[in-house]
């Protein structure tokens, strides 16, 4: 297998960038509510973009790191459409007007990226020199599969965490927001806004989406490179999705179903590998099990494929078959006042 040129990688960290400060700074900046044309070109552009990036993958490097990069990029993208169910709740509990929510949204985004790219490099260098890792993230994994399956990982309503409980107890807050504002002025006294709650509440939630991102990103590919690259395609068009899908996340609801399934297969996956290459003394000497399968590369493609994409078309039948049964019991009532 090739690696993907020095040169290769050197211009798509620039033209990464440059989108993410485009979508995130330039477009995102704007204060308005998108119009769901304006989501789908934008979404179906950032796809696209991945879609030729991994195709560029392919014709560098090989099949391979290609199919690793489509099998990330599908897991990361559809943990954070998952996201955005918290990203929801959190808009609806502090009451964030929609005119500002792309900025918050905006911010959000960028503290994601920020805290995989941290959480990244400290994966990278645990699992160079610690092959056991990869029981932990593969135990972590199943636990997370498990928590989706049971609805342990559900909240109808937000609950404030310790540091932003005590943070109010401490500085004055308003209970209006100023535009975008984070500290404003009443009757000649400084107050922060509620915005300063939000960014905290997102930033902390952040870290825990990152809990569940990377140890799944590095069970599809040791590559941090294409680790880093499918979670950042993966946050580009965020924004635009959370208002196309908006109020229609609530209604996915075998989506939890299909990530646990895919959770649950990756966290197999690497204990699997982690067997395989065993260096702890108390399973097996020390030694590797090497009767242990290696799961191909294709295999995590087809099982991420089919987990989100049955969990999809499932959630829109479901979705039109409840809107079928309203509609037919509003004619019943009609006929029968």
């Amino acid at each position: 297998m090739a690696e993907t040129p020095l040169a290769f990688e050197i211009i798509t960290f620039v033209v990464l960038a440059l989108f993410f400060i485009v979508d995130l700074f330039v477009i995102g900046r704007r204060p308005h509510v998108p119009s769901t044309k304006e989501c789908v070109q934008h979404i179906a552009f950032f796809v696209v973009m991945a879609l030729i990036f991994g195709g560029c993958i392919w014709f560098f490097a090989g099949s391979k790191p290609a199919i690793e990069f489509y099998s990330g990029w599908l897991t990361e993208y559809s943990l954070s459409i998952d996201n955005l169910f918290v990203f929801v709740i959190i808009m609806s509990n502090f009451a964030v007007p929609k005119q500002i929510q792309k900025y918050v949204l905006s911010i959000g985004i960028t503290i994601a990226l920020i805290f995989r790219g941290i959480f990244i490099l400290i994966g990278a260098a645990l699992i160079s020199r610690f092959t056991w890792v990869f029981f932990l993230f593969g135990a972590f994994l199943i636990y997370t599969a498990v928590k989706l399956v049971l609805g342990g990982d559900e909240d109808e309503e937000y609950h404030e965490n310790g540091i932003i409980r005590n943070l109010r107890k401490i500085i004055k807050i308003t209970d209006d927001y100023d535009g975008e504002k984070l500290r404003t002025t009443k009757n000649g006294v400084r107050y922060w806004t509620p915005m300063l709650i939000v960014f905290l509440t997102i930033g902390t939630t952040d870290v825990m989406f990152a809990f569940d991102s990377i140890p799944a990103i590095f069970g599809l590919t040791k590559d941090p490179f294409l680790v880093f690259t499918s979670n950042v395609f993966a946050l580009l068009g965020l924004q635009q999705l959370y208002f196309l899908l908006g109020a229609l996340l609530d209604k996915l609801v075998y989506l939890p179903a299909g990530l646990s399934v895919v959770l649950g297969f990756i966290g197999v996956k690497l204990i699997m590998e982690a067997l395989h290459g065993n260096t702890l003394p108390f399973i097996n000497g020390g030694e590797g099990i090497h009767w242990v399968p290696e799961v191909p590369t294709w295999l995590s493609l087809a099982v991420i494929v089919v987990a989100i994409g049955g969990a999809s078309v499932a959630s829109v039948i479901k979705m039109k078959s409840m809107e079928s049964a309203r509609k037919g019991l509003e004619t019943v009532r009609e006929y029968n006042p």
